[in-house]
């Protein structure tokens, strides 16, 4: 194996996890693994629509049903831009303030809040530990974790566990106590599986909705009242995906080229024209929104960036 393939792993270890965390985490995410993260992250954000209560928010706004393609790209891109330019740089302090304005507008408990937190941590790595080209070391573990937690405590997040491990464990046991099926959830999640399969052509949709279903776990599957794939299809993605990472191992490194690239590649395809963070979110809420969906005033609201 050429040892060259290995330099982002040697930058890696001459870092530290904890102070250079964003540095350790922008590498895996845009260098290493960028094709990997952003797929995870998919399956990341159609996790938290599991929980009722979230799905429930996003089925009465109405922007998945009318807009899923710009839900889609403004989140991807908005948390793109934290990890390209860094929570402190100037595009992701405005980053961060179209996040803090979206979420300040809507009744969100802190731990809905921090549960979709965790999945942008855990998912990712869930997925490379599965089908990654090379398995992530502990700095870049902790790394992700230090990211994330700052991310959280600018938005407003309290009560985000200090340890990496304690806040998996946050993770799964929010999981087994909230995911259970609705019809919101059922909702959410079908805008989103189209979604998905408006990304292919439309020749390959039914098999794109067998695949992604494929991905699903028994419990995602149950919370969205999905039937699952057949037998043969899960086996068959986790071989094609390991050879993938097989195929991958043998190229040379990455050049850089951030995951703000989203805003042109096929999948992503909103802003060709690009953009500013300022010009992504949501629009304020509908007229006609229950008022049980907005915020009231908290003295713990998310912080300005």
């Amino acid at each position: 194996m050429n040892g060259h393939r290995w330099r982002w792993v040697r930058r890696i270890e001459e870092l530290d996890p904890i102070r250079d965390h964003h540095e350790i985490h922008r590498i895996t995410a845009t260098y290493e693994f960028p094709w990997d993260y952003q797929r995870s992250l998919e399956l990341a954000l159609f996790r938290t629509y599991c929980v009722p209560s979230i799905s429930a928010l996003l089925d009465a706004t109405g922007e998945f049903r009318d807009r899923p393609q710009q839900r889609y790209d403004d989140t991807a891109l908005l948390m793109a831009e934290l990890t390209d330019h860094g929570y402190d740089s100037e595009r992701g302090r405005e980053a961060l303030r179209v996040i803090n304005r979206a979420h300040g507008r809507y009744a969100i408990s802190n731990d809905d809040m921090l549960y979709v937190l965790s999945t942008f941590v855990y998912e990712p790595i869930d997925w490379l530990d599965r089908f990654g080209w090379r398995r992530l070391s502990d700095a870049e573990r902790i790394a992700a974790f230090c990211f994330y937690r700052e991310v959280g405590a600018r938005m407003g997040i309290r009560d985000v566990p200090e340890g990496y491990d304690d806040f998996r464990r946050f993770k799964l046991d929010y999981e087994r106590e909230t995911f259970r099926y609705s019809d919101t959830n059922r909702r959410i999640g079908e805008y989103t599986l189209e979604l998905m399969c408006s990304w292919y052509p439309r020749v390959t949709r039914p098999a794109v909705r067998v695949a992604v279903r494929g991905l699903l776990d028994e419990p995602m599957l149950s919370a969205f009242g999905f039937a699952p794939a057949p037998r043969w299809v899960p086996p068959l993605e986790r071989a094609a995906l390991r050879a993938r990472a097989a195929a991958v191992r043998r190229l040379p490194p990455r050049r850089p080229s951030g995951l703000t690239a989203l805003a042109t590649n096929r999948t992503y395809p909103g802003y060709p024209d690009g953009y500013r963070p300022s010009d992504l979110g949501a629009p304020p809420p509908p007229a006609d929104l229950d008022e049980r969906w907005l915020a009231r005033p908290r003295r713990n609201g998310p912080v300005a960036s």
